[in-house]
C-alpha cells in the first residue's frame, strides 16, 4: 500500500512539475506564427490571433487566446470570428516539439457562410488542371511539428448562411460537438434554432460523418434529428417530429442524396428517398411513401364543424400588415426549384375527409407544376384530379380537370364549407380554373363547367313529393296521396353546372324516382349563401280519388320554386293552375253535353 501511495505521489509530482515547468519555461506566444502558418499552408485560410496567448492548466492543459478570426483567401469577411478561443493540448507531445490539439473550443463565435466570406480567386490567377490540385494531399508532418485536431466545440454561437442572391438565414444558439475518433471519420452533435418571419425552428442532430473524400465528397448517417416549428401560421401545438437518413454530397457535381429516409411529422409518417442538384437552378427528386398523412393536424384544422369558419382557430395568426399583398401566395417561393415528386399514401386526412390509396406524380419546371397523376379513393368512390399549378403568378393559378366516381357528396360539401343538405353518390366530369388554393378562393375566384350525376340522392328537409301532396290536399278534397309515398327518395339526379366566381348556374337538372320526375334550372350563390331554383315536377303515381283529376295531374308538371338563404329555404308551389285547368275542362265538357238540352 505504501509503494502504491508513493508511486502515485511521484507521478503527481512529475505531472505538476512538468506542467509548472511548461508554464514557466514555454511561452505559448511562440506558437502564434507557427499555427497561423500551418493553417494557411494546409487550407489557404488566414488565422489571426489578437492579444497574448496564455496557459490554462486546470482541469485540462489549454492555450487561451483573445479575439481570433479565420478568413478565406480574398474574402471580404472572415469565415469565423470569436472573442476567445481555447485550445486543449496534450502535454507529452509538447516535450518532443509536437503540438497535438485535442480540442478547439469556441464560445460566442460568429460563423459566416456567405458570398462575402467565400474564397475569391484573383482575376489574374492562373488556372490549374483539376487533377493537379488536390488540397487533401498535404502531409501531416511539417517542419518537425505535428498538427492534429480531434475534437471541436462551438458553444452559444451564431451561424449566418446565405447563398448567392439568396435570403440570409441565422442559426442562433448554435452548439456543435464534433469528435474525430478516427482519421476523417467523425461524430457530430448539433443543437440550434432558426428564427424567421415570426416562426422558430428548433433542431437537435446526432450524426456520423465520413470526410475521407472531403471537400470533393461528404457522407453522413443521421441517426436522429429532432425538430419543432412554432410561430404564426403554425398550429398552436407546433409541428414536431424526428428524422433519420443516410446523406451524401458531391461538391463537384453539386448534387445530394438522402436514402433510407424516415420522417415523422406530428402524427404523420413518411419514408423514401430524396435526391437533387443545387446551383443556379436547383432540382429535386422525391420518392416517398406514407402510412398516414394527417394534413388537418399539420394545419391545425381538426374538424370543419362550422361552415362559416374561414381559418382554424388553433392556428396562430400573423399580425395584420397594412401593405400586405391582397392575395398571399405560398409561404416560400417555389419558382426557382424544379422537381419531380412520386408520393403514395395509404391514408390521408384533409379537412375531415379520409382519403385512402393516394397517388401523386408531379413534375415542376420553371415555376409551373404538372400533377399528371393525383388520384385516390374516398369511401367506395374514386377520384382523379389532373392539375396544372402556375406558381409564377400571385395568387397561384390552377387548372383542374376533376373526374369523380361514386364519391359521397355530404362529406364533400362539408369539406368545402357548404351545407350538407344533399346526400348521395356523386359522379362528375369537369374542368375548372382559378386563382388561389383556399376554400375562400374556390368560392370567389374559380370558374369552370361540369357534367354530374347523383345516385341515391336525398334532399334533407326538402321532400318534393310531400310538398305537392299536402298542397293538393289543401286545395281539393277529391284527391289524396298514398301513405307509403310520403317517404319517397329521389334515386337519380343529373345535370350541367357552370361555376363563375362564386355563382353556380345549373343550365339543366333532371331527377327521377319511381314516384316523382322533375326538371329544373337555377342558380346557387356561394358567397351570399343563397339559392334560387325552379323545378317542373311530375308525380305519375301514388294518388287516389278523382280519376280525371289524377289523369290531368299525371300529365301536367307542377312549377316548384325553391329560393332564399340556406339557413331558411322557402318554396312556392302553384297548384291552382292545374285545378283551374281541370275545372275549365269539366265545364267545357258539361256545356258540350248541354247543347241539345232545353
Amino acid at each position: 500500500m505504501k509503494r502504491l501511495i508513493t508511486t502515485l505521489a511521484i507521478l503527481l509530482v512529475v505531472v505538476v512539475s512538468g506542467m509548472t515547468a511548461l508554464v514557466v519555461l514555454v511561452d505559448p506566444n511562440d506558437f502564434r506564427a507557427w499555427m497561423a502558418g500551418q493553417v494557411e499552408q494546409r487550407s489557404g485560410y488566414k488565422l489571426a490571433l489578437d492579444g497574448d496567448l496564455r496557459w490554462h492548466v486546470w482541469p485540462q492543459l489549454s492555450i487561451l487566446s483573445g479575439k481570433m478570426t479565420l478568413t478565406a483567401p480574398g474574402a471580404l469577411q472572415p469565415v469565423v470570428s470569436a472573442e476567445n478561443m481555447r485550445l486543449d493540448v496534450n502535454l507529452l507531445p509538447l516535450l518532443s516539439h509536437q503540438l497535438v490539439v485535442k480540442q478547439v473550443m469556441l464560445k460566442g463565435a460568429v460563423v459566416r457562410l456567405t458570398p462575402d466570406s467565400d474564397p475569391q480567386r484573383p482575376a489574374d490567377a492562373p488556372v490549374f488542371p483539376q487533377d493537379q490540385r488536390n488540397p487533401d494531399r498535404i502531409d501531416d508532418i511539417t517542419r518537425g511539428w505535428k498538427f492534429d485536431i480531434a475534437h471541436l466545440r462551438v458553444a452559444d454561437s451564431l451561424v449566418i448562411w446565405q447563398q448567392a442572391d439568396g435570403e440570409q438565414w441565422n442559426l442562433r444558439d448554435f452548439n456543435l460537438r464534433l469528435d474525430q475518433d478516427e482519421p476523417r471519420l467523425a461524430s457530430m452533435e448539433l443543437k440550434t434554432r432558426i428564427a424567421r418571419d415570426q416562426r422558430e425552428l428548433a433542431l437537435q442532430l446526432n450524426s456520423e460523418l465520413d470526410i475521407s473524400n472531403y471537400p470533393q465528397r461528404l457522407a453522413a448517417t443521421i441517426s436522429q434529428l429532432n425538430y419543432q416549428l412554432t410561430g404564426v401560421d403554425v398550429p398552436a401545438q407546433g409541428i414536431a417530429g424526428t428524422m433519420a437518413m443516410a446523406a451524401s454530397w458531391n461538391n463537384q457535381k453539386q448534387n445530394f442524396s438522402l436514402t433510407n429516409l424516415t420522417l415523422s411529422v406530428n402524427d404523420s409518417q413518411l419514408k423514401g428517398s430524396l435526391s437533387g442538384t443545387l446551383g443556379n437552378r436547383p432540382r429535386l427528386f422525391a420518392e416517398l411513401q406514407a402510412d398516414t398523412l394527417d394534413l388537418d393536424a399539420l394545419t391545425g384544422l381538426s374538424t370543419v364543424a362550422d361552415s362559416s369558419a374561414s381559418l382554424p382557430a388553433s392556428v396562430v395568426k400573423p399580425p395584420v400588415i397594412a401593405d400586405a399583398a391582397e392575395h398571399p401566395g405560398v409561404p416560400f417561393s417555389l419558382t426557382g426549384l424544379d422537381s419531380e415528386v412520386d408520393l403514395h399514401s395509404q391514408h390521408l386526412r384533409w379537412r375531415g375527409m379520409d382519403i385512402s390509396d393516394l397517388t401523386l406524380k408531379a413534375l415542376s419546371e420553371d415555376g409551373v407544376a404538372h400533377l399528371n397523376t393525383f388520384s385516390g379513393q374516398v369511401g367506395r368512390g374514386t377520384f382523379s384530379l389532373p392539375t396544372t399549378l402556375d406558381m409564377t403568378r400571385m395568387p397561384l393559378h390552377l387548372s383542374v380537370s376533376p373526374v369523380l366516381q361514386g364519391i359521397a357528396l355530404a362529406p364533400l360539401l362539408k369539406t368545402f364549407e357548404l351545407p350538407e343538405s344533399l346526400q348521395g353518390e356523386l359522379t362528375l366530369n369537369g374542368k375548372f380554373t382559378g386563382d388561389g388554393l383556399s376554400i375562400a378562393d374556390f368560392k370567389q375566384r374559380w370558374t369552370g363547367t361540369a357534367a354530374f350525376s347523383l345516385a341515391n340522392a336525398e334532399f334533407n328537409g326538402l321532400n318534393f313529393l310531400q310538398i305537392i301532396q299536402r298542397n293538393l290536399e289543401r286545395h281539393s278534397d277529391k284527391i289524396g296521396a298514398d301513405a307509403q309515398s310520403d317517404s319517397a327518395v329521389v334515386q337519380q339526379v343529373s345535370g350541367q353546372a357552370t361555376l363563375n366566381n362564386g355563382r353556380a348556374n345549373f343550365a339543366s337538372l333532371a331527377g327521377r324516382s319511381p314516384r316523382i320526375h322533375y326538371t329544373g334550372v337555377g342558380e346557387i350563390d356561394l358567397l351570399k349563401r343563397q339559392l334560387d331554383l325552379t323545378f317542373n315536377v311530375s308525380v305519375p303515381e301514388g294518388w287516389h280519388g278523382d280519376a280525371e283529376l289524377i289523369a290531368r295531374l299525371q300529365q301536367t308538371p307542377l312549377p316548384l320554386r325553391v329560393y332564399g338563404p340556406w339557413s331558411a329555404v322557402n318554396y312556392n308551389l302553384s297548384v291552382d293552375r292545374v285545378l283551374r285547368d281541370e275545372l275549365k275542362t269539366r265545364l267545357k265538357d258539361w256545356m258540350e253535353r248541354q247543347k241539345n238540352a232545353r
